[in-house]
């Protein structure tokens, strides 16, 4: 036989896509020819192959005066990555008659090592969920990446060390190379159980000493999936409330764990573990807007997409760039982020809870009673301009952290667990599910309603109305602010099990808006 075809995949953007690996044979002198737009890490896998081979025990196909040409396709796809280097191997040797076995409904995925080892590849777990929707039935990729290829059910997953493994697992030959191996089959992978680790990770916010205010601002937030900016001079906690804040968010769904795990394992971003918690994404105010925002020439995920379902918290925000700040219009606004480059656009998912923290001034003192403001008015104006008025309005809840009294800082009394306020956050958000259910939406949490949403899941009394107009009017809110605060206020709501939104409710959550102008 001096033909054959097996199949791989590879990661397009967040999903998929099969590629059909085919190897053609002739007489001739030596030559090795990869086609169908493979990048530089696909055209040396003929070299990782060829070694493999040869050190797995078969005959190289350096050895052999052969011409072999590798076609991959579709081939107008740019093939990137070392994905392909187990199909390759297993292709060619079953052109050339070493092992013989039945390729179709079958996929190779994995990296080889010079000496046949397999090595771990990124984002197989939506390489596994493409494969099962076209219909194959098993899937041979390195062991490392079995577990998180294993929460897809219905298709086979055969984790393997070496490729002389998937050679004697595949054979239908009697006279196989490695005796050793000749009767072990690889284990089919069990499927992957999701076990939530009930381990509290950093901070709890009983640790904190004092910050009510902020805390409460924090609850409402993860209640609601609402943005907020906590403002206040350095030291005071902000940051230690903000990793704190990621455990009121309630554990992750099949689905969800499902979505974020494909999304992180592409990126590089897991070693085989599932993601069942939200995710805590942190980056430094230095970081660049494509490392944020996502893109690049094939456009890449960001860190706005890697903190999906989770918590994007930015640090000294008005330290960031101003074209990053400005950038997340679109992902605080739509929960996507469209990147369009020649070749077309990217849709990535977005859905994230915005934490910002900053500093009243670039010093940080301004307004402390016990530290004098060295700042310049000149730095103070480019300070406040670093924030434009439609970033400050896409933020829900603006809380102050200030000095806490030194007698609290000492004393031994702790405030809340966090596990305690979760209870309630997560309580909140049953509400909030079976209400929008209740109207047919697929929406989950109150910061998602649109304003058609508003008119018809949250009415207000006239009176009611009144003061939230009458409100609006003298602090001259924007249509944007003027319909968050009705969405704080249901949230705010929520957390007491009221049925409808009352003035108090209204009252707290006008609190919560900016001392800025709109």
């Amino acid at each position: 036989m001096s033909f054959a075809k097996v199949y791989s995949a590879q990661v397009n953007l967040l999903q998929g896509v099969i590629v059909t690996i085919e190897v053609d044979l002739s007489r001739g002198l030596h030559s090795f020819n990869v086609v169908g737009l493979p990048d530089k890490a696909v055209d040396e896998s003929k070299d990782r192959v060829s070694g493999a081979i040869k050190n797995s025990g078969f005959q190289s196909p350096k050895a052999k005066n052969q011409k072999i040409i590798v076609s991959l396709s579709p081939a107008d796809l740019k093939k990137e990555g070392p994905f392909f280097d187990l199909a390759i191997a297993v292709s060619y040797m079953l052109a050339s008659g070493d092992i013989k076995f039945d390729s179709e409904k079958k996929i190779f995925l994995g990296e080889l090592g010079l000496d046949g080892a397999l090595r771990r590849i990124r984002g197989a777990l939506p390489l596994v969920q493409e494969a099962k929707r076209l219909g194959f039935e098993e899937i041979y990729l390195p062991k490392e990446n079995a577990v998180e290829a294993a929460l897809i059910d219905g298709i086979k997953i055969f984790g393997a060390e070496t490729l002389t493994e998937v050679v004697n697992h595949i054979d239908e030959n009697k006279n196989k190379i490695n005796k050793n191996l000749e009767n072990k089959k690889i284990p089919v992978q069990p499927q992957t159980k999701i076990i939530y680790n009930k381990e509290t990770k950093g901070a709890d916010f009983s640790d904190i000493r004092g910050q009510e205010g902020a805390k409460r601002g924090l609850e409402i937030a993860a209640a609601g999936g609402h943005n907020i900016a906590m403002y206040g001079p350095p030291g005071t906690g902000k940051t230690m409330l903000a990793r704190a804040f990621s455990q009121l968010l309630p554990d992750l769904n099949l689905e969800e764990v499902l979505e974020i795990t494909g999304i992180h394992s592409i990126a590089g971003a897991t070693r085989g573990e599932l993601v069942c918690s939200p995710s805590f994404r942190a980056p430094h105010h230095t970081s660049s807007y494509v490392s944020i925002i996502g893109g690049g020439t094939f456009p890449k995920p960001g860190e706005v997409t890697l903190a999906h379902r989770g918590v994007l918290f930015l640090d000294e925000f008005p330290e960031f760039e101003k074209r990053v700040i400005e950038s997340l219009r679109q992902p605080l606004e739509d929960n996507i982020v469209s990147i369009s480059r020649a070749k077309g656009t990217a849709i990535f998912p977005s859905n994230f809870i915005l934490v910002a923290a900053m500093n009243p001034c670039p010093c940080g003192n301004a307004g402390n009673k016990q530290k004098a403001c060295i700042c310049k008015p000149s730095d103070l104006d480019r300070y406040k301009r670093k924030l434009s008025g439609p970033i400050i309005d896409r933020i829900d809840l603006w809380v102050s952290v200030g000095n806490v009294d030194y007698k609290k800082l000492g004393g031994e009394g702790a405030g809340e667990k966090s596990e305690k306020i979760k209870e309630r956050v997560i309580k909140a958000r049953e509400i909030q599910k079976n209400r929008f259910k209740k109207f047919g939406k697929s929406i989950t949490t109150n910061s998602e309603m649109s304003v058609k949403d508003l008119g018809t899941m949250v009415p207000l009394t006239g009176k009611v109305r009144d003061m939230l107009d009458d409100s609006a009017e003298r602090l001259s809110l924007s249509a944007r602010a003027y319909h968050r605060v009705i969405k704080i206020a249901r949230t705010i709501a929520d957390l007491e099990n009221s049925e409808n939104v009352e003035e108090n409710h209204i009252l707290e959550a006008i609190q919560y808006r900016p001392k800025v102008t709109q």
